[in-house]
């Protein structure tokens, strides 16, 4: 499946998404430090600078065709760090364009990432437009330490796609002999588990929980035997002075403002599995 990767950061939507196989075909990412970082992990998929500029018939007369939009629109708006203008806001706006290049282009599937306050700032709006697209959508809040992180970083994910077509993808595979369901109510065992193991408290609402046969099993490989991650390599850094804090500051921007790839990786597993 061909991927258009929005607001794309330092690429780590389309990390997730190509280890479940799918294949992006263009980028469009405004900041020029995360514009190096694309061109030098994928130098042949062509990059644009400017989502209001960029249009179905740019993406045709490059030959590009998409079966997948995918993109964490500005969150500075939404954030309940920033002043709570939403989605009128001058950089969380910008979904507007998001909506505008799915009616446009009439992708298959529609992935969407922001900050957990979009439920209460913004989520109907976003909803409502995929819907007066023709879009249905299915949406959860699913944290970093899901899938192990080291951190909270909760944020909403929604999926959508064409009305009527009654998709039942968030169904993962078999695995040792327990269904898991990856869309759907928390297993109230396993959120007590993650508690326990975690610290971040139990899931409310339409959280994903970890217990057997769920998330864990997809997670386990990305995991330490502890269940962190290690939150930095072993090696450290040794270029010092004034370029390595320049250096420092924007990888630190850039690393915040992106995703844990494993949560994308297992929404386009559920994808992919869901076309054979």
């Amino acid at each position: 499946m061909r991927v258009l990767d929005l607001f794309s950061g330092i690429g780590a939507f389309t990390l997730g998404l190509e280890r479940a196989g799918m294949r992006t075909i263009a980028f469009c990412e405004s900041d020029p430090f995360c514009r190096a970082v694309l061109r030098r992990r994928w130098p042949h998929v062509p990059c644009w600078d400017d989502v209001r500029t960029l249009d179905a018939h740019r993406l045709g007369t490059a030959g590009l065709a998409v079966d997948v939009i995918c993109g964490g629109f500005p969150c500075e708006d939404v954030s309940i760090a920033g002043r709570g203008a939403g989605l009128d806001g001058p950089r969380s706006g910008l979904w507007k364009e998001f909506a505008r290049l799915v009616r446009e282009l009439r992708p298959e599937f529609v992935l969407v990432e922001n900050v957990a306050a979009l439920l209460g700032r913004g989520l109907g709006r976003v909803l409502g437009d995929l819907a007066q697209i023709g879009y249905d959508a299915q949406w959860h809040c699913i944290p970093a330490a899901a899938v192990g992180a080291p951190h909270l970083r909760d944020r909403i994910w929604i999926v959508a796609y064409p009305d009527g077509r009654g998709w039942e993808g968030f169904r993962l595979a078999q695995h040792g002999g327990e269904q898991g369901a990856l869309w759907g109510e928390p297993d109230r065992r396993g959120a007590r588990r993650r508690r326990a193991r975690s610290q971040v408290g139990e899931p409310g609402g339409a959280r994903l929980a970890l217990g057997p046969g769920t998330l864990g099993q997809w997670a386990h490989a990305a995991t330490t035997g502890a269940g962190w991650w290690a939150a930095e390599p072993g090696i450290c850094r040794v270029v010092d002075g004034p370029a390595a804090r320049v250096d420092r500051r924007r990888r630190l921007v850039a690393l915040g403002g992106s995703l844990v790839p494993d949560i994308p990786e297992i929404i386009g597993t559920a994808i992919m599995r869901s076309q054979t």
